[in-house]
């Protein structure tokens, strides 16, 4: 649902307007910070109503807020841009694939575009041809037999022999994109930590407030927070102010840049919360939870929320940015997708690490009784691996070639990345 309603969103703005794809922008961050409303009202109120036994009542709100949110979406239905749908991308995909691989030997007479009134009335705009992954090419190679078919009257061309050069850069494009795609996969890892580890290591310390106990799950409310509230602040407050103590214009980073920014500040999370665990064992006994209060979390909380405000916006900004017209779905879908893959690679990980420190007979580093382990080496481990993410990101994204497209009327246009 998330990909759907985030391409829907998107088509509402038109990218070769400066005002309406500056607008583009605002709405990832605003659809962001919703999406993290939710969860903090899902992971507060609900769960609230739940530990009081009210488990009927907690469905009834959640489908209430379902309906709410239908009737919503449904009420701006004769407002909306509708774009015409342009075919299953998977099989435009998949047609390039096919062709090339049928024509690889062949040599033709040129490339296939096609210029006919309803590609140029479609919402799907052209995009210029590139030199790499040539082998690609063979798919919009004209051969003698295509190009008498296409003289034919009313003849149009099997996708599955011939493409045009726009859908054969729509799969360059993503070629492209696939390795920033990976980075942002194991730098989602830090993420995973916020509802897993951070928690047991909460539960571990502290929680108790006179005669209040903390739920240790609650903390992730920070990590909410922090994100929806530097959000909101980053265009409005962050910027303004750093213009003013610079006093001079500043070239704001790009999507890229911002990844990598977020990358590194979930590094400096991932140590923090292995110095809060070093101490939190200075004050543990054996068996019984450690004297350090729960609340010396907040900063670790904090910085991962911060990381995620740079990396996530910035990354569906990039992608909506950089994949074709006849793609957006799949290259939104494939953004988040990264999100739910880092937390199968965080299991993974977590449990290679079980298996090889609790060899011998030893606890590991994480184990049931996180006394008895090393949990701060976990985290350390954790930056390590993100440390080295962020090397292999910085050297994709200097490689990358940005998306050349044409616009409506014709003219070529490059969505560049300051």
């Amino acid at each position: 649902m998330e990909p759907a309603l985030a391409t829907l969103g998107a088509d509402q703005f038109d990218e070769e307007d400066s005002k309406e794809n500056k607008s583009k922008t605002a709405f990832f961050s605003y659809y962001y910070v919703a999406l993290n409303l939710g969860s903090l009202i899902a992971e507060t109120v609900l769960v609230y109503v739940e530990n009081l036994g009210k488990w009927v009542l907690a469905f009834w709100i959640s489908t209430s807020s379902g309906l709410v949110a239908l009737v919503l979406l449904l009420s701006g239905t004769c407002s909306y841009r509708h774009i015409k749908p342009s075919g299953n991308p998977i099989s435009r995909f998949s047609q390039v694939l096919v062709a090339s691989m049928r024509k690889i030997k062949l040599n033709g007479e040129g490339l296939y575009e096609a210029r006919d009134k309803d590609e140029k009335e479609s919402a799907r705009r052209n995009i210029s041809h590139t030199d790499d992954f040539k082998f690609l090419d063979q798919a919009a190679v004209l051969t003698p037999e295509d190009a008498i078919l296409l003289t034919s009257k009313g003849q149009t061309p099997n996708p599955w022999r011939l493409c045009t050069v726009t859908q054969v850069e729509e799969v360059k494009c993503v070629f492209r994109l696939l390795p920033i795609w990976l980075c942002t996969i194991l730098a989602s890892i830090v993420f995973v930590q916020v509802l897993s580890v951070f928690v047991e290591q909460g539960a571990a310390m502290n929680r108790e407030i006179s005669s209040f106990h903390i739920p240790p799950a609650s903390m992730t409310a920070f990590d909410i927070i922090s994100t929806s509230t530097f959000i909101l602040c980053y265009e409005k407050v962050i910027v303004p102010l750093y213009i003013k103590l610079t006093r001079r214009e500043p070239n704001p980073p790009s999507e890229l840049q911002r990844i990598g920014i977020g990358m590194v500040i979930s590094i400096i999370g991932m140590v923090v919360a292995g110095l809060v665990e070093q101490y939190r064992l200075r004050y543990a006994d054996v068996r019984e939870t450690s004297s350090l209060s729960i609340f010396w979390q907040i900063p670790q909380y904090v910085l991962v929320g911060v990381s995620e405000a740079f990396i996530y916006v910035a990354q569906w900004e990039f992608f909506a940015s950089q994949i074709p017209d006849g793609l957006k779905s799949l290259g939104l879908g494939l953004s988040m997708s990264s999100s739910a893959l880092g937390s199968y690679l965080s299991s993974i990980i977590l449990s290679l690490v079980m298996k090889i420190t609790s060899k011998h007979g030893k606890p590991g580093w994480v184990p049931p009784n996180l006394n008895d382990g090393h949990l701060d080496r976990y985290f350390f481990l954790s930056a390590a691996l993100i440390a080295l993410d962020l090397v292999l990101f910085v050297a994709c994204a200097n490689r990358y070639k940005c998306i050349e497209l044409e616009k409506r009327n014709g003219e070529k246009e490059t969505e560049a990345l300051p």
